[in-house]
């Protein structure tokens, strides 16, 4: 379980942060101004900080110049969106920038990806009741037989088992896996949707939410 420190000093943001992850099996630990965050995080072992710049008693950019020899990955996430903070925040050693307002789908796939990078010895298994993805081999079975699935299919698959018992809209799904640049339609994605569906039997379990997107139960949901 990976451990993630958030250092926010708006509180209604901080705890939907923290509600989203602790959703995931994230373990969280908060902070309210740079402070406060620079001796948390120099006394404990974290994976990943989560760093506002606009904070109390010293700013994002001064508390990662002082955590910098841990060697943790950090994303910033600020309403600053100007170039030059982003190129300073970058220069100083983050792996990532989030503007504000964002949505806590992007937060969490913007984590998974800087997660991935520094812990690359995790493993690449994903499993879903009788369904089992090796990620690092591109490999799909149920019930000990595999399956074939198309490349965005598979991403797909994916997504749906990284995030169980959330509401994915469309438009998550051709970001996360069409990219953001991608000038299709959400037809799109309700014909990957099905194909899988049908492909790995999950009648029932991967449901349509109207005039939204896609949920995956866990068997706890059904």
């Amino acid at each position: 379980m990976a451990r993630i420190c958030i250092v926010e000093d708006d509180l209604h943001i901080a705890q939907m942060i923290e509600a989203t992850l602790t959703m995931m099996n994230y373990d969280c630990v908060r902070c309210e101004d740079g402070k406060q965050a620079v001796e948390t995080i120099l006394n404990n072992r974290f994976d990943l900080i989560l760093l506002d710049i606009m904070l109390p008693e010293l700013d994002g950019f001064g508390v990662l110049e002082k955590i910098r020899s841990r060697e943790i990955p950090v994303i910033f996430l600020t309403a600053m969106g100007s170039v030059s903070d982003k190129v300073r925040g970058l220069r100083l050693g983050a792996e990532d920038y989030i503007v504000k307002p964002f949505e806590a789908m992007e937060l969490l796939a913007r984590i998974e990806v800087v997660l991935r990078r520094f812990h690359t010895d995790e493993s690449s298994i994903l499993q879903y009741d009788e369904i089992q993805v090796d990620i690092q081999r591109h490999t799909v079975t149920k019930d000990g037989e595999e399956v074939t699935l198309t490349p965005k299919q598979f991403d797909v698959l994916v997504f749906l088992m990284k995030h169980v018992d959330l509401a994915v809209s469309r438009d998550q799904l051709l970001s996360a896996v069409w990219g953001y640049e991608f000038e299709g339609e959400s037809r799109t994605v309700d014909i990957h949707v099905q194909q899988v569906r049908k492909k790995m039997g999950l009648q029932g379990r991967l449901v349509t939410i109207s005039k939204l997107g896609y949920r995956l139960e866990s068997r706890n949901n059904r």
